[in-house]
């Protein structure tokens, strides 16, 4: 960038300086040609008349003008004499100087002397001749060319242009301390991935965009860490549930296997035979509808089904109809403030899941002579139960697959721990939101909001 800056500086000085030479030197030739014009004019006056227009009056003229050229040409354009040639046959008339003075008395010409074989300025004035004729008196100085004028001036032009490019090295250096040193201090900004503020308006909008780019970056290293974390957290969750799963299918089946191994060792009388067979099937029952939880449960995610308008007031109130009698069983009232005609869109499948799981658990671990209450309106769905409730160490876990709130109520009740974390899947298929408030002891309110 310094040798760029440095070399543009250098290019563009040089070009003016040789540009304004070059210019200066036709001026002052054009100054020169037009001074002399006004002495040779003057020179002129100093012809006397007496001065015959031989070779001896031409040099005794061109003495009398410090050796100025001196020529005397009759009106036919013929030499008669000249100061510095002996001979000269070439007819004078058409020469510009001697044309112009016939026509309007004076004339003035600058050209190369092909006599001489130098530049030369020429001054002619016409006189009258005693016999009513014309003659015309020339007088000739060498003037130098604009070359030579230019290669008079060129050792001067070569001291600027050396005092120009020193004038560049320093430019470049002040140029780019106060003009880098803003872009540097960006880079280093940069570098360290920080916000990068400059108080240069020019520079605000490469700041921007450098600003947008470690945005980008650090968004992008977020989603590669959370990708990861989310890698590290699936891992986990697979090995926790592969290890719920086999611990809550070994119960079922060390108790078919035991109860079967009793039968086929003959040792059993007929009542323990039936009673055996029952715990069997019961325990069949219950492995048969875990493996069924487990499907439902991975099938959320599979489904292919495409969503529809689902009728929820409906479904709320008949799964109430179909629960009534395992909450008169247990004791428990149900109420209900369901909104007509609330419709979302999902799958009865899918809707019946979330509505069931979450009615259920309100019966099954509630207290005797408890209550549920259903609310539905077309921002939430919600069920509060006056049941066991959650601690507070587990309202984080309450939607974890295979949790439970009480242990003791796993057996007793038949569940699996799949149900709230059923709900929580699909409430976040459908892009709602679910969330539990609760207190031991004192029961627990579910809030769906669409």
């Amino acid at each position: 960038m310094k040798i760029r800056i440095l070399f543009i500086s250098v290019l563009i000085t040089f070009a003016g300086i040789l540009a304004y030479s070059l210019v200066s030197t036709e001026l002052f030739y054009d100054s020169v040609i037009s001074g002399m014009q006004g002495t040779m004019s003057t020179y002129m006056n100093a012809y006397d008349r007496d001065i015959p227009t031989d070779e001896e009056g031409a040099a005794t003229l061109s003495e009398l003008l410090d050796g100025a050229r001196v020529t005397f040409i009759d009106g036919e354009g013929n030499v008669l004499a000249d100061s510095r040639a002996e001979e000269v046959d070439e007819n004078h008339l058409s020469r510009e100087e001697v044309r112009e003075a016939g026509e309007e008395g004076e004339g003035f010409a600058v050209r190369r002397s092909a006599t001489v074989g130098e530049d030369m300025a020429y001054f002619c004035r016409s006189f009258e001749d005693g016999d009513g004729g014309v003659y015309y008196v020339r007088i000739a100085e060498r003037v130098p060319s604009e070359w030579a004028l230019f290669a008079d001036f060129l050792p001067t032009v070569i001291i600027y242009l050396v005092i120009d490019l020193l004038a560049c090295i320093l430019f470049t250096y002040v140029a780019t301390y106060f003009i880098l040193r803003p872009v540097e201090n960006l880079t280093r900004q940069a570098a360290l991935s920080g916000h990068i503020d400059t108080r240069f308006a020019e520079l605000k909008p490469i700041a921007q965009v450098l600003n947008e780019r470690n945005d980008d970056i650090e968004r992008k290293m977020n989603e590669i860490k959370e990708e990861k974390e989310l890698v590290e957290r699936a891992q986990n969750s697979k090995n926790e549930f592969i290890s719920n799963i086999t611990h809550e299918m070994n119960t079922p089946l060390t108790s078919i296997r035991g109860y079967a191994e009793l039968l086929a060792s003959g040792m059993m009388n007929e009542e323990q035979q039936a009673a055996a067979y029952k715990t069997i099937l019961k325990q069949s029952e219950r492995l048969t509808n875990l493996i069924a939880c487990i499907i439902n449960y991975n099938e959320i995610d599979n489904s292919d089904v495409a969503s529809c308008e689902v009728d929820l007031s409906k479904l709320a109130r008949e799964m109430l109809a179909v629960v009534k009698p395992e909450a008169d069983k247990r004791q428990v009232t149900l109420t209900d403030d369901i909104t007509d005609n609330v419709k979302v869109q999902s799958t009865h499948e899918r809707m019946s899941e979330m509505v069931g799981n979450l009615v259920r658990n309100a019966i099954r671990y509630n207290k005797v002579g408890g209550s549920v209450r259903v609310t539905l309106n077309i921002d939430r769905f919600e069920v509060a139960d006056t049941g066991i409730g959650i601690s507070e160490e587990n309202l984080s876990k309450v939607f974890s697959r295979f949790f439970t709130v009480d242990k003791s109520h796993s057996g007793k009740n038949g569940g699996f721990g799949l149900g709230l974390a059923m709900v929580k899947k699909i409430c976040q298929r459908e892009g709602w939101t679910i969330s539990v408030k609760s207190r031991e002891g004192e029961g627990s309110v579910f809030t769906v909001k669409f």
